[in-house]
């Protein structure tokens, strides 16, 4: 007769055991799995933009907002000070090279001028005096030279008539001796008159250039101190449209003191302050554009001011083509300048994540809502995408929304 064999209690005990130690460590690493590793942060998945690292074409640009302004601007000055007489140009108005602008009074200045003009008038007639010393010391000179030429030629005409008579024995020898004596006299005074008139022109010569300097430097200083005066009218140091004019009758100004400007009438160009990231990459040369209600124009970088205030620095751009119509003195444009070709290049849109410092990016782990932090380096950027030149590959997931609060994390976990 059959009979049920019971199986050893000792079996079923360890069945028991090892499915619970099997469930002990299924539960320890799903609690494992569950837990956020160091340095993780939570956040929202809605809070979190994501995008895809690809290869793409780089349009490599840079838009700036830029305003018109005059293609040279001229400054006008006080030259002398004193206070507005009166007002002639009026703000706004196109003005001709040299034309008066307003009027200015300083007795006190034209009190020194006349006091200075009479002064210098008297030594220029000192001068004059000089000079005229000089030429009647040359005339008196010439005169006895010639005086002393007639007087020779005479003494050697009474000498050769004496000569002839003496030949044909009607004069004795004593009075040939002395016409001869006469003449040879007068003939050494002239040669020794001549000798000191040598002298006396070379030292005369010295003499005069002195004087003729002296005389030009008062001069010049006359003329200074004239124009001092007609310092006193405010004028256009060139054509233009004048503007910053507001001085108002009596108006006190110091000499230097600024009063207003002239812009180039017809001819302008653009200016615009770009973030210093760009300091290096735009240089003089490139081309640029602007759109204009009428249309778009051709520029060219003309001038980079690298001095670099609040982190941005100053470019000027000029027109290459034809001006557009109606350009205003500080109206704004447009501007994309041209920094370099069009090529491919593996890009992410440009994006909050960047005010980090483009250094680091949060990539989103495969089939997980768990992001690592991993360094990165970017080149170059637009308003639209950023050059990645290391740390990532085509097709990677990359959180692209502000990084701010996540500098401290290594771990981003979405829910």
């Amino acid at each position: 007769m059959d009979r049920r064999i019971e199986k050893p209690r000792w079996r079923q005990r360890k069945v028991v055991w090892i499915a619970a130690g099997l469930a002990a460590v299924l539960l320890v690493v799903g609690a494992v799995m569950l837990v956020p590793p160091p340095g993780s942060l939570t956040v929202k998945a809605a809070d979190l933009e994501v995008s895809d690292v690809r290869r793409a074409p780089f349009q490599d640009y840079l838009p700036v907002r830029g305003e018109v302004a005059p293609l040279k601007t001229v400054f006008v000055d006080a030259i002398s000070g004193g206070q507005v007489d009166s007002v002639i140009a009026a703000d706004g108005a196109e003005v001709t090279t040299g034309a008066p602008l307003a009027t200015l009074a300083n007795p006190q200045l034209k009190l020194d001028v006349t006091s200075r003009e009479a002064d210098i008038a008297g030594r220029m007639g000192d001068v004059s005096g000089q000079a005229l010393g000089l030429e009647r010391n040359r005339l008196d000179r010439e005169k006895e030279i010639g005086d002393t030429s007639h007087d020779l030629l005479k003494a050697r005409h009474d000498l050769d008539i004496r000569q002839r008579l003496h030949d044909q024995g009607f004069v004795s020898d004593a009075e040939v001796k002395t016409f001869s004596d006469e003449a040879s006299y007068f003939e050494n005074r002239l040669t020794a008159l001549k000798a000191g008139q040598a002298k006396e022109d070379a030292i005369a010569a010295a003499q005069a250039a002195r004087i003729n300097q002296t005389g030009a430097r008062l001069s010049q200083n006359l003329g200074v101190v004239e124009q001092s005066l007609d310092a006193l009218i405010l004028r256009a140091p060139v054509a233009g449209r004048l503007t910053d004019f507001t001085l108002q009758p009596g108006q006190s100004l110091k000499a230097g003191d600024p009063v207003g400007q002239i812009d180039s009438e017809g001819a302008y160009k653009l200016t615009a302050d770009v973030d210093e990231f760009y300091l290096g990459r735009v240089t003089p040369g490139q081309p640029a554009n602007a759109d204009f209600d009428g249309g778009a124009a051709r520029l060219v970088v003309s001038r980079v001011l690298p001095q670099v205030t609040n982190g941005r620095f100053r470019v000027e751009l000029t027109f290459t083509g034809a001006l557009p119509g109606n350009l205003r003195r500080g109206q704004g444009v447009d501007i994309r300048i041209t920094l370099g070709d069009t090529r491919a290049a593996l890009v992410l849109p440009n994006g909050g994540w960047l005010e980090a410092g483009g250094t680091y990016a949060f990539v989103m782990k495969p089939g997980d809502r768990r992001a690592d932090r991993r360094a990165v380096t970017i080149g170059r950027r637009n308003p639209e995408q950023v050059e990645v030149t290391s740390g990532l590959r085509p097709g990677e997931r990359v959180v692209t929304s502000s990084y701010a609060g996540f500098d401290k994390f290594t771990h981003l976990i979405a829910h």
